[in-house]
């Protein structure tokens, strides 16, 4: 793991008052709890960028080659999928 740095965060009062009695309550400093939301915030964000990026380089892919299922062939597979059978995907065509 990483070597720790101080970060300063200036929250206004009912955000701090807020904090500071779910702190409380959890019993945990309201330190851990802002390291922790922000600890989900990234990886939330993160997975949310690697899907984006994921879409834009599938899009690309799309329109170099044009190959695709058609909705109602994918409906079929996932119905089938759905039912229990074991099925590979529809192949992918012009």
């Amino acid at each position: 793991m990483a070597g720790q740095g101080t970060t300063s965060l200036k929250l206004d009062e009912i955000i701090k008052t807020r904090l500071q009695k779910l702190a409380a309550a959890r019993r945990r400093s309201s330190h851990w709890l802002m390291r922790e939301a922000i600890t989900q915030y990234v990886e939330r964000e993160e997975k949310r960028e690697q899907f984006r990026q994921d879409a834009l380089a599938a899009w690309a892919e799309y329109q170099a080659g044009g190959k695709h299922v058609t909705q109602a062939e994918a409906d079929a597979w996932l119905a089938r999928l759905e039912a229990g059978e074991d099925m590979p995907p529809p192949v992918p065509h012009d």
